[in-house]
C-alpha cells in the first residue's frame, strides 16, 4: 500500500478567518459565536444552529450559500459538498491544493465546531427503530474526521466543554498546533465512540450476539487518582447505558471514588438489586468485590444488622448497598462502623444529615434499582484481546428446580436455598454460600478448591456466632448454595459437617449420582438448578 506524504511542516499558529458551526447540542454556541464574531471571524452555519445564531443577532452565512446547493432530504444532505470538505481538507501550503481551491472557488475553513445528532441519548431512551436510525449523523462525522485529519491547518472542536479553552486560544486571533492536535485526538475518539454505539445498537436490534467487529466506546467521566494500585493510571468511562448504578449515580457527599470503590460499589448494587423492594428491605455488604454479608429484614436497619452479623470483621471498610431509601435510623447504625461507600436508590433528609457528619463517607443515590433480568454486555481485556459476553441475567425464580434426593426441601429450606443461590451468583468462584432465615450465615469465595470454600464459609460462621454470643453458628440447619456443580461428594460432606440440611447447585457433574447418594445417606435435601454462575 502506498504511503502518501506531502512533507509540509505544520505551522504553529493558524489564524481563524472562517468558522463553520454545526451543532446538535446548542449549549454555549451563541457565546462562542459572539466571541468569534468579535474577532472578525466569518461565521458559516447550518439548519438549527444557523437559526439560533441569527436569532441572537449575529451575522452568519448559511452553508447553502457557500455550496450553491439547498439543504435537501429533511436535512440529510447539506454539508456533503466539495465546497465544505475542500475548505476543511485543503493543505494550505500545497500549490496543487491552492490551485484547486482557486479554480473551483473553494474558501478555506479554519475552524469547525461540530457535535453530533444525539444517537446515544435516543438509544438510551428506548427510541423505536426508525427514530433511532434517523438520529445517526452522517455529515457531522464526515466533517469532524476531515477537520481532524487536517489539524495542521484546521481546528476541530466537538465538545462544548472545550469552548472556553478555544476562546482563550483565539484571544490572539490564532490557535496553536498543540491545541489543534489535542482537539483532533479528541475528535477521532468521539467519532469512534459514536460509531461503536451505532454498531452495538444494530447488533442488539438484529439479535447478533457476537458481531464480526466489536467496539466498546465510552466517555471519560473522571480521571482517577490511580488504579487498583498507586503506580497504575486509571479513568472512569461511561457508556451511556441507561441502567441505575454507580455510573449514573449522584454523589451526594464524600471524596472522589477510587478505582476499587467503583468496582466494589457496582458489585454491591448489582447484588442487592436481586432482592426486589416489594419483597422487603435488603442490604448487601461488599469487600474486594465479594459479599461478606447479605440479608433481608423487617426494616432497612434490621437488614443491615443481619447482613453485618455474617462477617463483621470483613465488613470494616466495606461497601454497603441498599435496595430502598436510606433512612435516618439505618444511617445512624451504619456510621458506627468505618464504611467507604453507601449506595441506595435514595436517602431521606434525616439520613443525609447523619451521613454529613462523616465527610469522607461517600453517599451515592441512583434513583432506582437495575433490573437483573435486562440483557447487556460485560467485557474484560486479556493480552492482545477483549473478552465480551452477555450479562449474567439468570434468575433463580425463573428456573425449574429439580429435587434429586429422596427428601424434598421444606418450604423454609427452599426459600433459604433460593436466597443462597442469588448471593452465590455474585461471589467469586469457587463459591459456597450458607443461608438461613433470609440472611447469609457464611460465605466462602474465590478458592481453588470448592471444599476449601465450604470450610472457609463454615469457619466464618463460627467466628460470627462467637461475636454474636450464639450457642452455635447459623450454618446449623441452613441451606447451602454452590454456584457450579459439586464435582465430588467431599464438598457436600464439608457443608453437611458445617450443619447444612439442604443444598442447591446446578448439577451436571459426571459424579452427580455419587453426590446425590451422599446427600441421601445424610438425609439432606438437594435440588438442581441447571444453571451455573461462574464469576471470575
Amino acid at each position: 500500500m502506498a504511503v502518501i506524504s506531502k512533507k509540509i511542516p505544520a505551522p504553529d499558529r493558524v489564524e481563524i478567518r472562517t468558522a463553520l458551526l454545526s451543532v446538535s447540542d446548542k449549549a454555549g454556541i451563541v457565546e462562542l459565536a459572539r466571541a468569534l464574531s468579535e474577532k472578525g471571524v466569518r461565521l458559516l452555519s447550518t439548519g438549527g444552529t444557523h437559526k439560533a445564531l441569527k436569532d441572537a443577532g449575529l451575522a452568519v452565512t448559511d452553508v447553502s450559500e457557500v455550496t450553491g446547493f439547498p439543504e435537501i432530504m429533511d436535512g440529510r444532505v447539506k454539508t456533503l459538498h466539495p465546497a465544505v470538505h475542500g475548505g476543511l481538507l485543503a493543505i494550505r501550503d500545497d500549490q496543487e491544493h491552492r490551485h484547486a481551491m482557486e479554480v473551483h472557488g473553494i474558501g478555506a475553513i479554519d475552524l469547525a465546531v461540530i457535535n453530533l445528532y444525539p444517537f446515544e441519548e435516543v438509544r438510551a431512551r428506548g427510541g423505536d427503530y426508525p427514530t433511532t436510525v434517523e438520529n445517526i449523523d452522517i455529515g457531522g462525522p464526515a466533517m469532524i474526521r476531515a477537520s481532524a485529519k487536517n489539524h495542521a491547518y484546521v481546528t476541530i472542536v466537538t465538545d462544548p466543554s472545550d469552548y472556553p479553552a478555544l476562546i482563550e486560544e483565539i484571544a490572539g486571533g490564532a490557535t496553536s498546533y498543540a491545541f489543534r492536535q489535542r482537539m483532533a485526538a479528541k475528535a477521532f475518539a468521539r467519532t469512534a465512540a459514536y460509531d461503536a454505539a451505532i454498531s452495538n445498537w444494530f447488533a442488539e436490534a438484529l439479535d447478533i450476539a457476537m458481531p464480526r467487529h466489536r467496539v466498546l466506546g465510552g466517555v471519560l467521566k473522571e480521571e482517577m487518582r490511580y488504579g487498583e494500585n498507586p503506580h497504575q493510571k486509571a479513568g472512569f468511562y461511561v457508556t451511556g447505558e441507561n441502567r441505575p448504578g454507580v455510573a449514573t449515580a449522584t454523589l451526594l457527599q464524600g471524596k472522589q471514588l477510587s478505582y476499587n470503590n467503583i468496582n466494589d460499589t457496582d458489585a454491591a448494587f448489582e447484588l442487592v438489586a436481586e432482592f426486589l423492594p416489594e419483597n422487603g428491605p435488603a442490604c448487601a455488604i461488599i469487600k474486594h468485590a465479594n459479599p461478606c454479608g447479605v440479608a433481608v429484614g423487617k426494616t432497612l436497619k434490621d437488614a443491615y444488622v443481619r447482613a453485618l452479623a455474617c462477617d463483621p470483621v470483613s465488613a470494616f471498610g466495606g461497601i454497603i448497598a441498599l435496595n430502598s431509601t436510606l433512612d435516618g435510623e439505618t444511617a445512624e447504625e451504619i456510621v458506627k462502623l468505618f464504611t467507604e461507600v453507601i449506595i441506595a436508590p435514595d436517602a431521606d433528609e434525616t439520613a443525609r444529615a447523619v451521613i454529613a457528619a462523616k465527610p469522607n463517607l461517600r453517599l451515592l443515590v441512583t434513583g432506582g434499582l437495575p433490573d437483573p433480568r435486562v440483557p447487556g454486555l460485560s467485557a474484560k481485556t486479556v493480552s492482545g484481546g477483549l473478552l465480551v459476553q452477555t450479562r449474567d441475567n439468570g434468575m433463580v425464580e425463573d428456573l425449574e428446580l429439580k429435587v434429586v434426593t429422596k427428601r424434598a426441601p421444606t418450604a423454609e429450606e427452599l426459600e433459604d436455598m433460593k436466597f443462597a443461590f442469588k448471593v452465590a451468583k455474585h461471589v467469586k468462584s469457587n463459591a459456597v454460600v450458607y443461608a438461613k432465615g433470609g440472611r447469609t450465615a457464611g460465605i466462602g469465595a474465590g478458592q481453588m478448591s470448592r471444599v476449601d470454600s465450604a470450610r472457609i464459609a463454615g469457619l466464618k460462621a463460627e467466628e460470627a456466632a462467637k461475636a454474636m454470643g450464639l450457642a452455635e453458628p447459623l450454618t446449623r440447619g441452613s441451606a447451602v448454595a454452590s454456584e457450579a456443580f459439586l464435582p465430588f461428594a467431599d464438598g457436600l460432606l464439608s457443608a453437611i459437617a458445617a450443619g447444612a440440611t439442604a443444598v442447591i447447585q446446578p448439577g451436571g457433574s459426571m459424579r452427580d449420582a455419587e453426590v446425590i447418594a451422599a446427600a441421601d445417606e445424610a438425609g439432606v435435601a438437594m435440588v438442581f438448578t441447571g444453571m451455573r454462575h461462574f464469576r471470575h
